[in-house]
């Protein structure tokens, strides 16, 4: 494998990000999730969770563990979460299958009780997560490593993160919310020669924002 300006290419000649180098799941996260628009309520507020979850630690140990999260957050059903009590919290500070960190295991079960109330105020979770999604003219015109990588943060992710912050959310920084932004397709941040650039845009081309 060779690793080039922040690509690498596969024993077959596939030509990926480099972030995903290290496993099979995380090319498999790569190719078919990351950077393609969601509109899925349960798939946004997952990803706000684990994203806080992964906060100083890598996307790869959240991945790693993201079924086991599943399992435990009741697969991130909002109203089910939000109902979490404090033997849920112990609970859950007993399971070696998940990140076991009280105060982000309480933040999760509070951004539920949030996103039960954007909910009632929005209609969904999706329609106001896409309110923050930047304009083309705001974005690199090409999008190289050094352009990524200058990029930790954005006007978007940060304007994001003061309104939820705002709202009572937690572990929702600005670097955080731009992770999530990449993601969920907000952005499309796969590289200028990796093979799931196009088919992210030809995705964001097709996708409708939810209103």
């Amino acid at each position: 494998m060779t690793d080039v300006q922040g690509l690498f290419a596969d024993d077959a000649g596939t030509t990926r990000c480099a972030w995903c180098q290290a496993t099979p799941l995380y090319r498999h996260y790569h190719d078919h999730e990351w950077g393609w628009p969601v509109a899925d309520d349960r798939r946004l507020f997952e990803k706000l969770c684990l994203e806080g979850f992964q906060a100083g630690l890598s996307w790869l140990t959240i991945l790693n563990k993201r079924e086991a999260f599943r399992r435990a957050f009741a697969e991130f059903d909002a109203e089910r979460v939000a109902a979490f009590d404090e033997s849920d919290v112990q609970r859950l500070l007993g399971d070696a299958g998940i990140v076991r960190h009280a105060g982000k295991i309480r933040s999760t079960i509070n951004n539920a009780r949030r996103m039960l109330e954007l909910r009632a105020e929005f209609g969904s979770l999706a329609a106001y997560v896409w309110r923050f999604e930047p304009e083309p003219a705001g974005r690199p015109e090409r999008l190289t490593h050094e352009a990524v990588k200058a990029m930790p943060t954005s006007p978007a992710s940060h304007a994001l993160s003061r309104d939820l912050r705002k709202r009572g959310w937690s572990f929702v920084g600005p670097t955080t919310m731009y992770a999530f932004m990449q993601a969920m397709g907000l952005v499309n941040d796969h590289l200028e020669g990796c093979h799931a650039r196009e088919a992210a845009l030809a995705a964001r081309a097709e996708f409708k924002r939810p209103v």
